[in-house]
């Protein structure tokens, strides 16, 4: 997997846990603690409304990505056209949970697009002039998601505070587009 470094921060997305960890210090339930051995977890909770599948897996522990885990989330997000399967990057895992946790809620996310072809990109874009000429989804760097207990506004405003990436807002299909690219937002 390649991995681009232009325009994440890190720092972005560790605050956004940090911020989880503040708000759910309480009930201890979701937080994530930095100390390493402290029991540090990253979990993803996902479904697809197009293949009938769904995953809720731990891909990271105590700062260590678990691989296994992280190959069973890349092939839930394959190309479902095509069945074909690249890589996530984990930057856009990370901005994922991170986010999620910010929405303080344990609703699976809706999952409506994750790694595509260049294929189906084009086909997407052929119908469609939101659908970008280089998405990253072809480099298995972005993500759509939808979450019903949360409007489009609450998951754009959690995913642009882990300044991790671009974040889309496509309020009339609603849905938020996340990736681990340079550090912009669009949409309304």
């Amino acid at each position: 997997m390649t991995v681009n470094k232009s325009g994440f921060t890190r720092r972005g997305v560790l605050q956004a846990f940090a911020a989880t960890t503040l708000a759910a210090a309480p009930t201890m339930s979701n937080a994530f603690s930095f100390g390493k051995g402290a029991g540090d977890i990253r979990q993803l909770s996902m479904y697809s409304g197009r293949t009938g599948e769904s995953i809720n897996t731990i891909y990271w522990i105590d700062g260590d990505y678990i691989k296994e885990a992280v190959k069973e989330i890349s092939y839930f997000m394959r190309d479902w056209r095509t069945n074909e399967v690249k890589m996530i990057d984990t930057r856009t895992l990370d901005i994922m949970a991170a986010a999620h946790n910010l929405l303080d809620t344990s609703e699976p996310y809706m999952m409506l697009s994750g790694y595509r072809t260049p294929q189906t990109n084009a086909s997407l874009r052929s119908r469609s002039s939101s659908v970008a000429r280089n998405s990253l989804h072809m480099k298995g760097q972005a993500v759509d998601l939808r979450l019903k207990s949360r409007s489009v506004g609450q998951m754009f405003k959690a995913a642009s505070a882990c300044n991790g990436g671009g974040v889309g807002r496509y309020s009339r299909s609603n849905f938020v587009h996340m990736d681990c690219g340079d550090v912009r937002t669009w949409g309304r």
